[in-house]
Formats: structure tokens, sequence, C-alpha cells
């Protein structure tokens, strides 16, 4: 199957897998429900390190709900032995809290639930550390009239227009977006193609996809409609596919992969 592009051509793709954590432990779920235990954190990472993932993003699914920080000793845990980007959320509220996080090791920090509640924190983290290292992280459900938004890890619906969201989370300062299907998660049936779409359309930053990953073919559909990134949890963890062979599957429909240097 082939997949024409609608975003940039040439620029090279990125595979992430993405281990949300709570108590200290990996856990995947579907639809941010039913959370299984896959693993210690920083044995997950190192796993998809030496399977040639090019970043790995940590989002502390519970720490909103809680009203606390992540926990960083897991994020020092593998940022020891990890030398490939790694983006962390959950409960950064204040510029001091992705300080932390990237004292700890963190390369970028991913901010969702505080954002939305006080969108001026997303400007403050820019000017603080630069675009580059401030993922807007946006959890969107379909309504009748398009997608709202959804925080605290996917537990409260805030209503209001997704899209118009992340245009403005870009101007406030967001140099990235992870863009999660809350209806998709974890179905392993794909990505909200639309979604996706309309967001990579809108925007010129990049666009991680997220939400729904099953099959390779799903990942290079994702990346037709524009997305940057494919981020991809329960294919990962339960052994479907490695990070090797989702990225030599995806040369094969043309679009270009880091690979190590050798």
């Amino acid at each position: 199957m082939n997949f024409e592009f609608s975003g940039p051509t040439g620029l090279t793709r990125r595979v992430i897998p993405c281990l949300d954590v709570a108590g200290g432990r990996v856990v995947k779920g579907v639809r941010f429900k039913n959370l299984q235990d896959q693993g210690e954190p920083s044995q997950c990472a190192l796993r998809y390190d030496r399977q040639g993932a090019d970043e790995i993003v940590f989002l502390d699914i519970t720490a909103a709900p809680e009203r606390r920080g992540a926990d960083l000793e897991w994020v020092r845990r593998t940022a020891g032995q990890v030398f490939i980007p790694l983006t962390v959320g959950g409960g950064v509220r204040e510029v001091e809290d992705a300080r932390k996080l990237l004292l700890a090791g963190a390369d970028k920090t991913a901010v969702n639930t505080a954002a939305v509640a006080r969108p001026k924190l997303l400007s403050e983290l820019a000017e603080r550390f630069g675009s580059q290292c401030v993922v807007l992280s946006v959890d969107a459900r379909r309504t009748a009239g398009g997608w709202e938004v959804v925080t605290h890890g996917g537990r409260k619906a805030v209503g209001g227009d997704a899209l118009e969201w992340v245009r403005r989370g870009v101007a406030l300062g967001a140099g990235e977006i992870l863009l999660t299907s809350i209806d998709s998660d974890g179905t392993r049936e794909g990505y909200d193609l639309e979604l996706l779409e309309r967001v990579a359309r809108s925007v010129s930053v990049p666009v991680i996809a997220s939400g729904g990953a099953g099959t390779i073919d799903h990942m290079a559909a994702a990346l037709g409609a524009g997305a940057a990134a494919v981020l991809a949890a329960s294919i990962f963890h339960q052994g479907i596919y490695t990070v090797a062979q989702v990225k030599e599957e995806l040369e094969t429909h043309g679009f270009p992969m880091r690979r190590e240097a050798a």
C-alpha cells in the first residue's frame, strides 16, 4: 500500500514509544482506563533505545489528578542509561516544575492540564527554555461538531475546540504538538486521521500522532496525513512489533527514517 505525503517530503520521520507511568510503573489501558502493568520505566526505555527508537515520551498520567509533580527518580534513572531525547509530561504547573524535569535529564517537557488552565504557562516555558523544549500535549475527543479538549489524564472534558486550542498553543510558544485521540487510544484501530490532518495543516510545528496504532499501515497513514512522528505504546509493549521492524517497513512506504550511524 502506498501513501501520499500531505506534509513536507524528504524529511526523516520519527518513531516514538510512549510510556505511560502510574505509581512508578509503566502501564497501558484502553481510552486511559483498565490500566495493565508493563514494567519498570527505565528498563522499558532502554529496550526501545536498543531497538532504534528516535525518542521516548514519558507521561506521568496520575500526576495531574493527584496534583503533584512527575516522579523525578525514574526520570534520572532513565536519563542515566538512555541517550536519545526524552520528553516527560505530567504535573508541570510552573516553570520550576519543568526546570526540575530538565535537570533530571529530560530534553523536553510536555504540558497539558496546566496549560489549559493557564495558557500563559506555555509562553513562560518558551521564554525560559526555548520553544524546542515545550511540547503541548492535547487529548482530544470527538463531539457532534468536532473535537473537544480533555484533561487530567483523560478524566475531565473541558470542552472548547481542540483545533483552536492547538493553534493558540503554538502562538503562545509550543514548539511541538503531541496529539492524542481519546476515542482511538489503546484500541489498535488506527489514528484519527481526520483530526490529525486538520491539525497538521493548521500549524507550522511538528505534530506527533498518538492514539490507536495497531499496524504499520496505521503509522504510514498517519505520516501521510501530515504527522512528523508516530507514537505508539501497546504494539511495542506487547511485542507485536519492534521499533526496528516499524522503521524498516515505513521506509518501504517511502518515508525516510533516521538510522544509527555506522
